[in-house]
């Protein structure tokens, strides 16, 4: 086998590593959004369920003003009754019906005064929290566009990357360019490595001598059976001290 196609594999690998590292980095661009998108999802629930409570105070106090002005009329028509009573337990009835009235209008009135404290506060705070939901979506489209920006970048230089590669795949067998990107997707990026001695520099583990003897001949693809990563023998181990490591480990 043509040793040209150990170096082709070389700069592949470096090519597929830099092309799977920008295809990590446009997958997870966007999720430095999701952050910010979920924050303002939640300040925009927050903010409908806060205006929900308004119009429903809102109806409170109608209904409690209409109710302490029913209790006031009341008051007020029993007062004028005062002056047609006759007898002293005519008196003590109007007079309790009265008291009554006053009681309830003085309630509602309360009732009504703290309802509307608590109106102005939720108004209050519903403003501040449109502010901050304006603030909030200007920083989302803004790293919206960041992000649109950064992602184009990295698209232009997966096209490059593309040129590159289908320059140096012609003449390689499509099984084994399948199975090197898969190796390299799984291997930090290596996907090829040198055999030292006997061992494999990908994952360190003592090869078989026969095997060692088999990728030196360099007559078909050999895959580590440790780390499944391609090896090769570099040209310049030299043989002398190859028999040296050999005789080490035996």
């Amino acid at each position: 086998m043509e040793k040209s196609i150990f170096a082709k594999l070389r700069e592949l690998q470096e090519v597929l590593f830099q092309r799977f590292e920008i295809q990590r980095e446009i997958e997870e661009l966007p999720k430095l959004l999701a952050t910010k998108s979920e924050l303002l999802n939640r300040m925009k629930q927050s903010y409908i369920e806060k205006n929900n409570t308004i119009l429903s105070l809102q109806e409170k106090i109608k209904d409690l003003r209409r109710k302490m002005e029913e209790a006031e009329r009341n008051r007020e028509s029993y007062e004028k009754q005062m002056d047609l009573i006759k007898t002293q337990r005519e008196y003590e009835a109007l007079d309790k019906e009265i008291k009554d009235a006053a009681e309830k209008e003085q309630q509602y009135r309360r009732d009504l005064q703290k309802e509307e404290k608590y109106l102005e506060e939720m108004k209050l705070n519903l403003e501040k929290e449109e502010i901050m939901i304006e603030k909030q979506e200007e920083e989302v489209k803004t790293e919206q566009q960041k992000i649109k920006s950064e992602i184009e970048k990295r698209e232009k230089a997966l096209r490059e990357l593309k040129e590159k590669e289908n320059k140096i795949t012609p003449g390689l067998d499509e099984e084994i360019l399948f199975k090197f990107e898969r190796i390299i997707k799984s291997k930090a990026g290596l996907g090829i490595v040198p055999i030292k001695g006997r061992v494999c520099t990908g994952c360190h583990m003592i090869l078989p001598l026969q095997f060692v003897n088999d990728v030196k001949k360099s007559e078909g693809i050999m895959f580590c059976p440790y780390c499944s990563r391609i090896l090769f023998y570099p040209e310049d181990e030299g043989v002398e001290e190859e028999r040296k490591e050999q005789a080490i480990v035996e």
